[in-house]
């Protein structure tokens, strides 16, 4: 691609992407119709409740769903312009760790509990590069000192057992970039961390972010940290993005009801905890969604209407869209 044309558009880009999950012998949306944006050296957070999409979200962009039990049912999936989803799976597996790399939530369970890490970053080094097993290893030894991993040259031999939480989600953030990629995904990569540790993950990531230029998609159900690292939001609910706007547009004046529900649930220091209100009912099973909007059932501004017509996501302002009837005539008015 021609590099005057790569630098116009987006470095990821979702266009109505649909992802399926087989259940019963039927198949369900679990992703619908997810469009988004991300450029380099931006961070795009998107948020929701467990069972909003998110992760499914995010594995569809790498492929990584289990065969058979999930399909691609439509969209694109544009890498620097390019469609992943026409992509043969050997070109899929040369792209994945090389160009898009992904951080998951509990690095216990995706760290390999017999290697040492240093061999394990070493490993991701070697898969995508024609290197010697010594270069592979100065290497893997220059990304765990970028990470801030201390006393990197001595925790090189060392095994995933001898880290804490927070060193070995600083491994996981390593591997994600031994090979530079041109977008970063991060699943929730800080649940498991206690305060103090998730705001200096939060913080390198930041760093690293400016540092090679990347774009980063980071998924999270915590508003806190949206806050803290963000430059656009995405808010997700029952598969869809029903709201996606600059961080302080979404805090300021969040728009899509679902939005200002969370908001209203998320804890503040200048608020009494007692005025905490928790959204009632639950995300709906993709087996069992609303034919009108998916939130209409626990919306306090359902009309009518809601219960029949699928709202679009509609432009409000700029770079704010919205998926409710409700707001959106509210604007046009």
């Amino acid at each position: 691609m021609n590099p005057q044309t790569t630098s116009q558009v987006p470095a990821l880009e979702l266009r109505d992407l649909r992802t399926e999950f087989r259940v019963g012998g039927q198949w369900y949306a679990a992703a619908r119709d997810v469009s988004l944006k991300v450029d380099r050296n931006e961070t795009l957070a998107v948020v929701g409740e467990s069972g909003s999409g998110k992760s499914v979200t995010a594995l569809s962009i790498l492929r990584l769903l289990p065969e058979g039990a999930t399909r691609h049912g439509a969209g694109q999936i544009l890498l620097d312009g390019e469609d992943l989803t026409v992509l043969s799976e050997k070109q899929m597996a040369k792209l994945r760790g090389k160009e898009i790399a992904m951080i998951f939530q509990e690095p216990m369970t995706s760290l390999n509990p017999t290697m040492t890490v240093g061999d394990q970053i070493a490993e991701a080094i070697q898969q995508h590069r024609r290197l010697s097993g010594k270069e592979a290893r100065r290497l893997a030894l220059e990304v765990l000192d970028e990470v801030k991993i201390p006393g990197a040259a001595k925790r090189f031999d060392h095994y995933p057992h001898q880290f804490s939480g927070g060193m070995r989600q600083r491994v996981m953030i390593a591997m994600a970039l031994a090979c530079k990629p041109r977008v970063l995904l991060a699943d929730e990569p800080t649940t498991a961390l206690d305060v103090t540790i998730q705001a200096q993950i939060l913080s390198l990531l930041s760093e690293l972010k400016s540092a090679h230029g990347m774009a980063v998609v980071f998924i999270t159900h915590n508003l806190g940290v949206v806050a803290q690292i963000a430059d656009r939001v995405a808010v997700m609910y029952a598969g869809e993005v029903v709201e996606i706007a600059d961080v302080k547009t979404l805090f300021a004046k969040p728009t899509h009801p679902y939005t200002e529900a969370l908001l209203r649930a998320m804890p503040r220091m200048d608020a009494d905890s007692d005025t905490l209100e928790p959204i009632p009912g639950g995300v709906p099973a993709i087996t069992a969604m609303p034919k009108g909007c998916a939130f209409a059932p626990r919306c306090r501004l359902k009309e009518a209407r809601c219960e029949t017509e699928r709202p679009k996501l509609t432009r409000i302002g700029d770079q704010h869209e919205v998926r409710c009837v409700v707001r959106a005539e509210q604007f046009e008015a």
